[in-house]
């Protein structure tokens, strides 16, 4: 009993000098190197107290906050590129269940840009980004970037690099005054990054999935009506044309290896144009999510027989005609004739591909492209090799169509799975999580009903009997649809994990069937709405402050985020304890008060920082200055217990998984309050 009570008190006292301070552990410093007489490089140093870690510019859907640049547009330079970024560390994130890259000690970013005349002139702009070390994560922090440049003055070009240094300009981001630190030159001076990062690299566990996904979008590619009677056609040609056998196997592969280059050259294209890095930043946006969804759309009519998607039949005929001229130049084009006379079957496949491998970033797009290249290619090479196995393929039919409509309800379903990003991102809930697994359910029930002959679409053969293929996958797809409807009231539905909405994401949090609070969203208190395990939580204070003391009750802050992965850990791992939840839902008002929150403040409410001097734009920083001035301290998960005029009841909380701590925690300031 001793060792309990002492070991509480030592809890306590820990938590006393650990929540009460504030934290500054990433300190930059702004330098600028001439590069020619025209281009310049900005360089952004980062330097990262111990234990704690900044996460990198590519951060998957889900996952914590970004780093973020933004340079204000001015006629004085053009910017060149994209902001590069080091190497850094990639992870398997056990909350967010994704692969975050971060960086620890010090970091660089540099950014290329282009002067246009020769007048001195500033670059301004902002940087944004969010720290975390293994306790705790802190709210976004929002910097001034500012760079002086004065192109009359010479430096080093390129070529120089080596023989001489430019004294770069400091910039103090804090005091934004602008010093010359020539003794400081050697501390921010780096290597030179190889060529790799610009078109950084991925974990090897992303590409593969990447790779294997494309592999099967290759062969289901292959039963298409476009692609797969084509066959029987090639491999006799190559045949009959070969004065012998091997000769044939020779050209058969290399119409192989020119398929793959045709497609692998398609994704080198996708990512020369975004840019490496700027294909993940992209997958992100919100307006490209809104195209994606759009482009998956239309892909998914198209195959579901809507209309066709095709190439000018002038670049077809060109295509054949060089084909017809034979030797290795005619198999180049004869496998670019394939490209484009199948392209209204693998048009939608590729598109997809390339939207999935935009979401990944880095090598995605090549990887994607060699996948679903080879699993295209390998069927020609193989029957050339061995004409007798064409004996053993299925002929055309009707059966070629019913893939491709398959592949289109598949397409129609990914495609909300974008829209839903934009609508999460912007937190709009006009596609929570009822009304997405709503769509997700009528789309695979109306596949379930096409398989079973039921329902016809425009370019069907008539169908007087269903095969036990056809039979066997409308049962697969009819159980997947039972098995999405507990969805709607709750169900986690773990198969599927990271496509619909999250729980909270919802008309109607509480599930039906589970112990605890029977309120509905319509009984509800006024600004209130359900939180982790369907506890009621206010994201206001004041609204909050006002119904705890109509309540009587005391009043639980919690400074939290959505990108906070401690506060996620402890929502789950503690708050989930039955006792500890049972005090949450009945002996609390929670007011969860997020930090990340980037809904913008009524103009109103926009006031000047007392600790920034900068103006508070956003819903968070409200929050986050609330946290920092009123307990000293800026760090989340923050637990405070408060009575109804917002005075202390005991000491706060941070990020501690021991039950029993937290539950005595709840406990100790109730009954001051009481």
């Amino acid at each position: 009993m001793r060792k309990k009570i002492f070991l509480t008190g030592l809890f306590l006292l820990f938590s006393l000098f650990t929540t009460a301070q504030v934290y500054n552990p990433v300190k930059w410093k702004m330098s600028v190197e001439k590069i020619s007489d025209t281009e310049y490089e900005l360089k952004m140093n980062a330097k990262i107290q111990e234990t704690w870690h900044l996460y990198s510019q590519n951060v998957p859907d889900g996952g914590p906050l970004a780093t973020h640049f933004t340079f204000e547009k001015s006629a004085n330079y053009k910017v060149i590129g994209e902001v590069i970024e080091e190497s850094g560390k990639i992870i398997n994130d056990p909350v967010f269940k994704l692969q975050i890259k971060f960086f620890e000690k010090e970091t660089i970013f540099k950014q290329r840009i282009k002067s246009v005349g020769k007048k001195p002139f500033e670059i301004k702009g902002e940087l944004e980004f969010m720290v975390c070390n293994d306790q705790s994560c802190l709210p976004p922090t929002y910097e001034n970037i500012l760079f002086s440049i004065n192109p009359t003055i010479a430096g080093n070009s390129k070529e120089e690099n080596s023989k001489t240094k430019l004294e770069p300009v400091f910039v103090d981001t804090v005091s934004k005054k602008v010093v010359d630190k020539t003794a400081a030159i050697q501390k921010t001076q780096i290597k030179k990054e190889k060529l790799a990062v610009l078109a950084e690299k991925q974990n090897s566990g992303s590409l593969w999935s990447i790779f294997l996904l494309s592999l099967l979008s290759g062969f289901a590619a292959l039963l298409t009506p476009c692609v797969f009677p084509m066959i029987p056609m090639t491999v006799s040609f190559f045949t009959k044309q070969s004065k012998n056998k091997t000769e044939g196997i020779r050209k058969a592969i290399f119409y192989g290896i020119s398929i793959i280059a045709i497609y692998i050259f398609l994704g080198a294209i996708v990512t020369w144009a975004f840019g490496a890095n700027s294909l993940n930043a992209l997958s992100t946006n919100v307006w490209f999510n809104v195209l994606f969804f759009i482009l998956l759309l239309i892909f998914a009519l198209s195959f579901l027989g809507a209309f066709e998607i095709m190439l000018p039949n002038a670049l077809a005929n060109k295509a054949d005609s060089k084909a017809d001229k034979g030797g290795s130049i005619g198999i180049l084009f004869m496998a670019l004739a394939l490209a484009i006379v199948s392209f209204s079957c693998t048009g939608p496949i590729v598109g997809t591909l390339l939207v999935q491998a935009a979401s990944r970033g880095g090598l995605a797009p090549f990887v994607g492209m060699f996948g679903f290249s080879l699993a295209l290619a390998l069927p020609f090479t193989l029957f050339a090799a061995f004409p007798g196995w064409l004996n053993s393929l299925p002929k055309s039919g009707g059966w070629l169509n019913t893939v491709k409509v398959v592949l289109g309800f598949l397409e129609l379903a990914l495609a909300f799975k974008f829209l839903s990003n934009a609508d999460l991102v912007l937190q709009l809930h006009w596609l929570e999580r009822e009304v997405f697994l709503s769509i997700w359910i009528g789309i695979f029930a109306t596949l379930a009903l096409y398989l079973f002959g039921k329902i016809q679409l425009p370019h069907d053969s008539p169908l007087s009997s269903i095969s036990v293929g056809r039979l066997s996958l409308g049962i697969v797809v009819l159980s997947f649809t039972i098995y999405l409807i507990p969805g709607i009231w709750g169900a986690p539905l773990k198969i599927i994990s990271g496509f619909p909405p999250p729980l909270n994401y919802s008309e109607l949090p509480n599930e039906l069937g589970t112990s605890g609070s029977n309120e509905t969203k319509e009984s509800l208190p006024e600004g209130a709405e359900f939180g982790p395990h369907n506890i009621v939580a206010f994201t206001d204070y004041d609204m909050g402050m006002n119904y705890a003391k109509k309540k009587g009750k005391p009043v639980m802050i919690d400074f939290t985020g959505h990108a906070c992965v401690n506060c996620r850990k402890m929502e789950d791992n503690v708050w989930s304890d039955n006792k500890v939840l049972s005090i949450l839902k009945n002996d609390v008002v929670l007011i969860s008060l997020y930090v990340d929150d980037k809904r913008e403040l009524p103009p109103g409410e926009q006031i000047i920082s007392k600790i920034t001097g900068k103006k508070i734009k956003y819903i968070g920083q409200k929050w986050s200055e609330f946290q920092t001035l009123t307990y000293k301290t800026n760090a989340q998960p923050l637990y405070v217990l408060v009575d109804n005029n917002g005075k202390k009841l005991n000491e706060p909380t941070a990020y501690n998984p021991d039950i029993e701590y937290y539950l005595n925690w709840l406990k100790s300031g109730i009954s001051i309050f009481n």
